[in-house]
């Protein structure tokens, strides 16, 4: 029998069902809630509200887990391949050999972007943010294909996923190639999508960057680890626009939006930010850790703990041993890394920290790892809006393909002045 809750309001009861994950998560029904009561509910950040039944990602912040699919993020770290995973994400389930040469093929076909479209670029300041040119661009995209603003079957869909997931990278490379005026280096059809990226960030005219492994895999890992992670701001956004039935490119260029915002993708900025102020203020690794315990202190250590996980981030351990591994190859010293380091090594043996499981988080390594790279720290959130755009993709064509689908209104409660009559308060001016 299925379970249901009732709801007292005055002398009357209402029943509400019950909606119970594959998990075991439960959730109250209050689809019909206005309807039979004439009330709402009220959730300002929606931290209690279920928006959508989803079967692409599992979290378990109170255990540590995260899922794809039902795969465990941890199985992803032998070989990672962050093709494979997008096709995971975006198709529901793992490809065959002969898919994942299909979509690696389409990738390739897709790297390029289209002249006039590159052409745009000469029009933006060299010093514009890159966050901006990505979801101008992303936008963009739709004047040149507009083929795919109608995605009604499953082969024109593959082709714009293809296009968007190949033709990121080439956007956020040109971006910053232009930022430093630097010479356009174009995409590799030779190479994998992760070190064609570093490829055309890095390379110089008879000059090829070398990608070592470590920093193939790391950047690969880095990629995985963000490609989706439930309701947060940025899919939701991707929810909201595409629940109008806006095309896949304007949805996505709107998540790019949100991911921009601070409190979003720019955590492991604040990171490397922090370490930037720790070494030009001469303050010791110890000093900091002593001062981020004082809550009377306005100093915060950035990186530590996370909203969502309440024990460890599981994101984390995999790129604490990616950082291990890329920075032991590392022959050039660099000192926000080496103080990096030393607040973790620290923290981890603070009672204070580790008793609040206040342990480094996804965006302590993805920061160090980017900053390991090469890659500057205008470009930290592009690169996760790179890794993040599969889910965005997958979360699209999840609510895209539901039958029951509706276009997303929220209600309010409106704390405005009561009825108000209308007095005109000034003379006419100048007969207007």
């Amino acid at each position: 029998m299925a379970q249901k809750v009732t709801l007292l309001i005055g002398d009357r009861r209402v029943e509400l069902p019950i909606v119970t994950g594959t998990e075991g998560e439960r959730a109250i029904d209050i689809t019909r809630l206005r309807e039979q009561t004439g009330l709402i509910t009220y959730d300002p950040s929606m931290g209690n509200t279920g928006t959508c039944k989803s079967g692409i990602t599992f979290i378990d912040g109170e255990r540590g887990i995260l899922r794809y699919r039902g795969i465990p993020i941890e199985q992803f770290t032998d070989r990672p391949n962050f093709v494979e995973v997008a096709w995971l994400l975006i198709f529901g389930r793992l490809p065959s050999r002969d898919e994942l040469t299909q979509f690696s093929g389409l990738l390739t076909e897709n790297e390029l972007l289209h002249e006039g479209l590159g052409h745009q670029f000469q029009h933006i300041p060299v010093n514009a943010p890159p966050m901006a040119i990505l979801s101008a661009t992303l936008s963009n995209l739709s004047c040149y294909h507009q083929e795919f603003l109608s995605l009604e079957d499953s082969e024109s869909f593959a082709e714009a996923a293809a296009r968007l997931i190949s033709k990121v990278r080439t956007i956020a490379a040109l971006s910053y190639r232009r930022s430093r005026g630097l010479p356009v280096i174009y995409p590799d059809p030779a190479m994998r999508y992760c070190a064609n990226f570093l490829h055309m960030m890095f390379s110089l005219p008879y000059k090829q960057y070398v990608v070592t492994p470590e920093i193939e895999n790391a950047l690969n890992l880095i990629f995985i680890l963000h490609a989706d992670h439930e309701q947060n701001c940025s899919t939701s956004t991707v929810r909201m626009v595409g629940s109008a039935r806006a095309n896949l490119f304007a949805s996505c260029a709107a998540g790019v939006c949100a991911l921009w915002g601070p409190l979003h993708g720019g955590a492991n900025v604040e990171v490397l930010q922090m370490l930037q102020r720790i070494h030009q203020g001469g303050l010791s690794p110890e000093e900091c850790i002593r001062q981020a315990k004082d809550k009377d202190n306005p100093f915060r250590l950035y990186g530590f703990g996370h909203r969502v996980y309440k024990n460890f981030d599981p994101r984390a351990a995999i790129l604490k041993e990616a950082c291990d591994r890329v920075l032991s190859t590392l022959d050039r010293p660099d000192p926000l890394l080496d103080i990096a380091r030393k607040l973790e090594e620290l923290a981890m043996a603070d009672p204070y920290f580790v008793d609040r499981k206040l342990y480094p988080n996804v965006d302590f390594y993805s920061g160090m790892l980017l900053r390991s790279m090469g890659i500057p720290t205008n470009m930290f959130t592009v690169c996760f809006a790179i890794g993040r755009l599969p889910g965005w993709i997958a979360q699209w064509k999840e609510q895209h393909d539901d039958p029951t689908s509706k276009i997303l209104r929220p209600r309010q409660v409106y704390v405005g002045p009561a009825l108000t009559e209308y007095r005109a308060d000034g003379s006419e001016v100048n007969g207007q």
